[in-house]
């Protein structure tokens, strides 16, 4: 198949299947469901200048991963973590493990475990034990040689091992008397369907990204993100925390209270800035580290 322009349509649908997959990636990536959903919007933007500057693709999923495969080696780079210290000379003639057993320990480890694996690592072992792709296609993805992925794929497949023996530190965090403070108010009143008051909390140059669907700017537009809870039945907030971080969970107490998704909220002072609301990505949630504060009941 020789190198074609797809429709913009074909496209958008592309990325609406794929968003998920390439979530899981990005997210093991950064060690962050949240730092996740960041490189997936930026390989979104990416690909979608890409197509309108008249791009020629092959192969049109190998190529929007090698685009989040570049985003994510970006938000690294910008975060300053460590950098692979593989050598391809160490190993050129590996053989490849058995893959079942590698590919249920891979997707059950956690965002944070596969931090300690190099970027090499990481993106061999993600590549093929959770996203299920060939080593052949990994390279294309990531441009690394045949010997270097094999090498990379043995080494991070036996660091998970070795992780995966270690204790789980499932203590849970204590929020900040004034943060806490702060998403009480807005809880309650949200709970309340007080939506005047929780107007009142928010900023005039207020920011609300509703993940997946929508970007609002300014509180006359985010008056609209507030009329649809409003319309809704199927929410109660919490007080939690999201990989660590103070955040608000959104619970769906028509299906036992299992928790739907994640609000994290910024602010100057007393006033909302930002609201960043994870219902709508569903897959953020299922990648995350999420715990109820103490007090707080599922």
């Amino acid at each position: 198949m020789s190198p074609a322009k797809f429709g913009r349509a074909e496209l958008d649908a592309m990325l609406v299947g794929l968003r998920p997959k390439l979530h899981r990636y990005a997210a093991r990536m950064a060690g962050s469901a949240i730092e996740g959903e960041d490189i997936v919007q930026e390989a979104v933007v990416k690909a979608l200048a890409a197509h309108d500057g008249g791009a020629l693709v092959e192969r049109p999923e190998q190529w929007l991963f090698r685009i989040a495969h570049n985003a994510a080696q970006d938000h690294l780079r910008r975060r300053q973590r460590e950098r692979s210290r593989m050598s391809e000379a160490d190993m050129t003639a590996i053989a490849d493990l058995s893959a079942s057993a590698e590919t249920r320990l891979a997707t059950a480890m956690s965002l944070r475990s596969f931090m300690r694996l190099t970027p090499a690592q990481r993106s061999a072992v993600i590549l093929v034990d959770v996203l299920g792709l060939s080593l052949q296609e990994t390279c294309e993805v990531t441009g690394a040689t045949l010997a270097a992925a094999k090498a990379a794929l043995h080494r991070g497949r036996a660091e998970l091992k070795a992780l995966a023996a270690l204790p789980e530190d499932m203590t849970v965090p204590r929020l900040d008397p004034q943060e806490e403070r702060r998403l009480r108010r807005y809880v309650d009143l949200f709970n309340a369907r007080d939506f005047d008051g929780v107007r009142m909390l928010i900023a005039e140059d207020i920011q609300v990204d509703v993940v997946n669907r929508a970007r609002l700017n300014g509180k006359q537009e985010a008056s609209t993100y507030f009329g649809n809870y409003d319309r809704m039945s199927d929410w109660a907030l919490s007080l939690g925390f999201v990989e660590g971080l103070p955040a608000i969970l959104i619970r769906n107490p028509l299906a036992g209270d299992t928790v739907r998704g994640f609000v994290l909220i910024d602010w100057r002072g007393d006033k909302v800035v930002r609201i960043r609301d994870f219902r709508h990505a569903p897959y953020c949630s299922a990648e995350a580290d999420i715990l109820l504060a103490s007090g707080e009941h599922a």
